[in-house]
């Protein structure tokens, strides 16, 4: 086969509903395989309805927690708070498998990390930016918080 009767076969193939060809001619194998049209879908993220659901479920949890926040401010005058930078998902350890960065009772400093915030799909450590211990951790691990949200307590 010469260059222009190949060339025909490709044309033929191309147009017709056939996905391969097969050819011997003169001790010579043409395979002729038209490869599938793939189409980009681009999937679309709605954060939107998950955080509702998710939002539902844990509010019992916070609503306690919000309230022995009032209360333990009234008692400890000189206890300072660590505050969400950013909204976002609030994660106390790097991996489910892996500890809490802090628990209640550890010293912290200025540049240790406490948590991770999670915002659209990019995961930022926190850092404390207050010297003391940890007194009380205010939210649940995967809890959505608000930006300026009280995260932990630190005396």
């Amino acid at each position: 086969m010469n260059f222009k009767e190949i060339k025909e076969l490709i044309e033929i193939l191309d147009q017709s509903s056939l996905t391969e060809i097969n050819i011997e001619d003169k001790g010579n194998v043409i395979n002729l395989k038209k490869e599938k049209e793939t189409e980009i879908i681009t999937p679309q993220i709605s954060q939107q309805p998950v955080q509702q659901s998710v939002a539902p479920a844990e509010t019992p949890a916070t609503l306690p927690s919000a309230s022995t926040d009032v209360t333990t401010t009234s008692n400890d005058s000189d206890a300072k708070t660590i505050n969400a930078p950013m909204v976002g998902t609030f994660y106390k350890s790097p991996s489910p498998e892996e500890s809490a960065y802090v628990q209640v009772g550890d010293t912290v400093a200025n540049d240790t990390t406490v948590c991770i915030l999670e915002a659209m799909k990019l995961f930022n450590e926190i850092q404390a930016e207050v010297t003391g211990e940890i007194t009380e951790i205010l939210v649940e691990d995967g809890q959505m918080v608000e930006y300026g949200q009280p995260l932990f307590k630190v005396k």
